[in-house]
Parts: structure tokens; sequence; C-alpha cells
């Protein structure tokens, strides 16, 4: 068996690559940066090219530049929208028997503050969502029109200790495990009384492999179904070094959220055999215990 990851160096493309080794599972990992294939997934000839040599079971898509922000527009069309053609198209003529995963988004949804599942409407609401709905319809098409095993998880927040400090998550633990070891730091955040889930990245990753070992259900949301607030995350990682964190932190007034909150209802995925195993206490334990 094999398996082709395209943004195989990020948290998600780390967790799945563990998984499929323990698996047995073949991987060949891509990256534009570094990886057992160093290229872009926005390149066809490049995509061709893998897909045809490597004639793969599993394919996973998972290139993306993970934000909201006006200036990834076209880094992110590229990245998330041309790469999903691309590799759709390479395996309807070269490979049109594996299995295709592409990564969807909470962020891609119309959020009214509900728990939201399959069955709720799309928003182009930024130029990443925007990237994420058009690679949804794409799977679509090629799912109906030829018949592919086309599969779309719909990530909620997840987090590691791999995620990167522009995530205010490891932003938090980061700047806690400096002021435990003596920094007089001032940690600013912004409206702390945001709600969100707390996934570990390995449970997401075990989902995505519940999900395309299946063919009944094909696109599915991807989280826990419980919120916490960013207020929550900061006193639970303050506490483990027994400091007050009103004493470290500084709230910007101005700064305004993308939303107030976002939370899944899994009960489909559930459905299917996967379950949450790290809570939100034992992921914050992680990612302060990490050195």
């Amino acid at each position: 068996m094999k398996a082709i990851i395209f943004g195989a160096k990020g948290q998600d493309g780390h967790y799945l690559s563990k998984l499929l080794v323990n698996k047995k599972v073949d991987v060949i990992g891509i990256s534009r940066t570094h990886g057992d294939f160093k290229g872009d997934v926005a390149d066809y000839s490049f995509v061709e090219q893998v897909i045809t040599s490597h004639q793969p079971d599993y394919i996973f898509h998972f290139a993306a530049n993970s934000t909201t922000a006006h200036s990834a527009l076209f880094e992110n069309h590229n990245s998330i929208s041309t790469g999903t053609l691309n590799i759709l198209e390479c395996v309807r003529l070269h490979c049109p028997t594996a299995k295709v995963f592409l990564s969807g988004s909470a962020m891609q949804f119309k959020n009214e503050g509900l728990p939201i599942d399959e069955q709720t409407p799309f928003e182009a609401n930024s130029p990443y969502s925007v990237s994420r709905i058009q690679s949804v319809y794409a799977g679509r098409y090629y799912r109906s029109a030829f018949n592919l095993k086309v599969y779309v998880g719909y990530f909620f927040n997840h987090d590691s200790p791999l995620r990167s400090e522009r995530h205010v998550n490891q932003k938090v633990v980061n700047s806690v495990k400096r002021i435990a070891k003596g920094s007089t730091e001032k940690l600013m955040l912004g409206n702390i009384d945001v709600k969100k889930e707390f996934n570990y990245a390995g449970d997401v990753i075990e989902a995505v492999w519940t999900l395309i070992n299946q063919d009944t259900i094909f696109e599915a949301t991807i989280g826990c179904g419980r919120t916490h607030s960013i207020r929550e995350w900061v006193e639970y990682c303050f506490k483990r070094i027994n400091k007050k964190w009103e004493d470290h932190v500084i709230i910007d007034n101005d700064f305004v959220p993308d939303y107030k909150i976002l939370v899944s209802n899994p009960e489909l995925i559930k459905s299917i055999g996967w379950k949450q195993n790290v809570g939100f206490h034992e992921l914050a334990d992680m990612m302060m215990e990490t050195q």
C-alpha cells in the first residue's frame, strides 16, 4: 500500500505520516520546502509525474496556508483550489482506483453560533473559504461525474506541540513557558472570550483514516463538539506554573475576532467509529510539557 501526502511537513502531515507508517503504508511525502519530494501541488506536471510513477492507493491533500488573511489570496488559491484540480484530474487519467482526501475547514461554513455539520451551508467570507469551497465542489464533481472516491473532512480547531506560534494556543503556551523561566514579557491577546474546540491533531488524523477507509460517507465535520474559551486555556496554562494570568497578559480591546463561537456537530464521524481521545486539559499538558 502506498500513500502520497501533499503538505507532508505541516502538523497534519506529520501525524498522518506517523499513522501510515504504523499501518505499514509506504509514505511519499511532498512539500514545497522539503520532504521525500520537493514540489508544488499547483504544478500540474509535477503532480502528474508523482501520481503516475507511484500509483498510490491513497492521496491526501493538506497543502495550504491556514490563514483567512487576504494577503494569502493567491497562495491559497494555488495550493488549495488549483492543487485539488491537479490531483483529481491526474487521478482520473492515471490512477482512478486511488482514494483521495481533501482537507476542508470549519471556516468555510456559515457560522451562526450553532453546531456546524455537513448540512450547514457554505459561506465565502474570506479568500481562504473561497478556495476551500471551490475545492469541495471540485471533489463533488469528480465523485459524481467519474465515480472517483473523493473524501472531505472539515477540520475544526486542532493543535499539537507542532503548531507554530502564529496560532494562539501555541502562542500562549510558549509565552507561559518563557515566563516560567523568568521572562518578564507581557502576552498580548485579543478577545479571550472566544469559544472554540481544542482538538488534538493526532485525534483528527485518526478521524481522517476512519473516514477514508469506508465507502458510505464521503464528507464529514471533524471535531469533538465541545468548546472552551481562550480564557480557560490561558488560565489553565498559567495555573500550571502557579502564576496569575492577569499579571502577565494584556488584552487588545480593539481586536475583532473572526467569530465568537465555532463548534462542530460530530455525530456523523462518530457514527462510523471515531472518538476523541485527548481532551482539553490533556492537550494543554502535552503542549506545555514538550520542550
